[in-house]
């Protein structure tokens, strides 16, 4: 309850004080990549349940001949990879933790169709809701593999405490400003889980 309340008391507040920096990025957002200015996908949340997650877009609406959209390298602009890098296209998550879709912190929200991948070990990473930002976020986000965003997850849900959370906090706001670990090495983004092959 602790942990909810400081969600939405501190979402909220943040929503105002920001509310003129978000309006500007949707203004830039509409005008480097046109409308709509968010991103909407489904995403897993506390148990697997499914809502709705929110980004300002950062790719371009861009497809092949065959009507399949283009590589992630080929729809990310130099304008998207400066909202990314500023970690600002994160604003508008701030509405589902208000919701309580999501957490200020805890694992980050993946692909739906990951769900039926995971080990029940790795799957531990649903007994909280997700986060903007998580202890994997901040021990290298995606600039390392899976297994080790998968245990630092894992070890997030078996030792959340809010002295824990205020930390993680702490030091997102420490990366952002450094703007270190955005992508995977030699990817535009990171690469997508596959399965645990090794198992």
């Amino acid at each position: 309850m602790i942990k909810r309340l400081f969600d939405f008391v501190v979402a909220l507040a943040l929503l105002i004080m920001l509310s003129p920096i978000i309006a500007f990025v949707a203004w830039k957002v509409a005008k480097n990549l046109g409308k709509p200015v968010l991103f909407t996908q489904p995403r897993p949340g506390l148990n697997g349940q499914v809502f709705n997650m929110y980004k300002f877009r950062s790719m371009r609406d861009a497809i092949d001949d065959l009507g399949n959209p283009l590589p992630d390298s080929e729809r990310l602009t130099p304008f998207g990879k400066k909202l990314r890098a500023s970690s600002l296209d994160e604003l508008p998550g701030l509405w589902n933790v208000l919701k309580g879709d999501m957490s200020l912190v805890g694992p980050r929200p993946l692909l739906v169709e990951y769900l039926p991948l995971y080990s029940d070990e790795q799957a531990k990473r649903h007994n909280v809701r997700p986060g903007i930002t998580g202890w994997a976020q901040i021990n290298g986000r995606n600039a390392i593999d899976w297994q080790s965003k998968f245990r630092l997850d894992v070890w997030y849900v078996e030792h959340q405490s809010f002295y824990l959370d205020l930390k993680i906090l702490f030091l997102t706001v420490k990366k952002v400003f450094t703007k270190a670990d955005i992508n995977a090495k030699d990817e535009v983004t990171t690469s997508k889980f596959t399965g645990n092959h090794h198992e």
